[in-house]
């Protein structure tokens, strides 16, 4: 078969590197995706930003936050995203999984910000099935019995239906119906986001309503997230994301796509907080929304049959922004607007590339929920240095508990005035 490769980005929600065994986890068991690191490429300093709209808008676009970001749960309607692109040259592109980038604010909540992104049916993809599709209050269950927008219609039969086996079961079709064109696949996951609810794997599930479902209509914000529910599902809500990706990667092998088809997974910021999870006998605590580590570190695995070298692992240092520019030098396709991505593709297929000394982050946290300011910082694999001049040893102290004084050696003083020049001018 003669064709460009096929692409396939599994975005899961609210999962940091912690969690999977791959990276020396043991609170859950993940052997899908501990097997496509196996027999393809781990990298051990992905980062990303802390939570899910400044992650995703970055990682559709290429481009740092501070060119494009609007405001929470919104995209830019005149950004490109990599589904035009993709839809631009040649390939079939599919998006199943969760939008949530239109409109997001609830009824009294910012009301200048409703209705201010980008439409799903504007994102450039030939095909999408889709939660939370429109207003935040309408979003409804992404779970059990879940609200979901396919194609320009809310599907009617999901009673007693799961929202990520739906996305698996629609991207199968898709790429059922599209194996013989090259196609770009792209499944942001609903899972493990809050609400911490029973999987079709959980004694619970049967048994189960959806809280948001019997608030729908017209509810609090607290109330429409579910924010203090019971972590005990937590648990099986990551063994059953593996589960759904492990379909996925079967039905490519049923099809006898694996070798012409790149699967490249990776989360959208840290787990969700208070979440305990053990590495042998040491534990984390789950940090989205928080810049330190356990706030911006998460998986990313490349697999490829024949084309990425078995049991790889990259310590190179890896920005959101640069999935987009690594996607098109997989595919070999040009695009001139801005970019400020790096493509790691050459480090995946076993060449030593380009990789970056630093990555930057502009991180706008703002939401109904959270009031805080921008926070805008660079690193390196050992030190990180904020817009305020605080200075870490991320290495020694990865949650960033001791400021270190840039003049407190030769060291620290030629670290900070490097990492100083580049926040200076970065946006010039």
């Amino acid at each position: 078969m003669n064709k460009k490769p096929n692409i396939i980005f599994i975005l899961s929600d609210d999962l940091g590197y912690e969690t999977l065994g791959c990276y020396g986890g043991t609170s859950y068991q993940t052997p899908n995706l501990d097997n496509l690191a196996k027999t393809g490429a781990r990298f051990n300093n992905a980062h990303v930003q802390p939570l899910c709209t400044p992650t995703r808008v970055q990682l559709m676009s290429g481009k740092y936050n501070f060119r494009n970001y609007i405001g929470f749960g919104l995209m830019d309607p005149k950004e490109k995203t990599f589904g035009h692109i993709y839809s631009e040259n040649g390939y079939k592109t599919c998006i199943a999984g969760k939008w949530q980038l239109y409109s997001y604010n609830p009824p009294g909540e910012k009301p200048e910000d409703r209705n201010k992104g980008q439409k799903i049916e504007d994102a450039g993809f030939n095909e999408y099935c889709v939660w939370h599709a429109h207003q935040t209050e309408e979003k409804g269950s992404r779970y059990k019995d879940p609200i979901i927008y396919q194609n320009g219609e809310y599907l009617k039969d999901t009673k007693d239906k799961y929202g990520d086996d739906i996305f698996a079961d629609y991207i199968n079709d898709f790429i059922d119906k599209n194996q013989n064109e090259p196609f770009f696949v792209y499944f942001p996951m609903t899972l493990t986001h809050d609400p911490k609810e029973p999987t079709p794997d959980s004694e619970e599930y049967k048994l189960f309503e959806p809280p948001s479902n019997k608030t729908l209509g017209g509810t609090t914000f607290d109330e429409l997230e579910n924010w203090d529910d019971d972590p005990k599902f937590y648990k099986d809500m990551v063994e059953y994301h593996d589960k759904v990706i492990g379909r996925i990667v079967s039905k490519l092998e049923s099809l006898n796509l694996r070798d012409n088809t790149l699967i490249i997974y990776a989360g959208d910021n840290g787990t969700t907080r208070g979440i305990v999870s053990k590495m042998g006998g040491k534990e984390i605590v789950g940090g989205k929304g928080l810049t330190s580590d356990t706030g911006t570190h998460v998986p990313l695995i490349c697999n490829w049959p024949k084309n990425v070298p078995q049991d790889t692992v990259i310590d190179d240092l890896i920005d959101a922004s640069d999935f987009l520019p690594t996607f098109l030098d997989v595919s070999n396709i040009e695009h001139k607007d801005v970019i400020d991505g790096r493509s790691f593709y050459p480090q995946i297929i076993g060449e030593k590339g380009n990789p970056r000394d630093w990555i930057y982050f502009y991180f706008d946290p703002n939401s109904p929920r959270l009031k805080r300011p921008v926070s805008e910082f660079v690193r390196e694999k050992k030190w990180k240095l904020y817009s305020d001049d605080k200075m870490f040893n991320v290495l020694e102290d990865p949650d960033e508990k001791n400021i270190i004084s840039w003049d407190k050696n030769e060291e620290t003083k030629i670290v900070y005035k490097k990492l100083k020049k580049i926040l200076s001018e970065i946006k010039q």
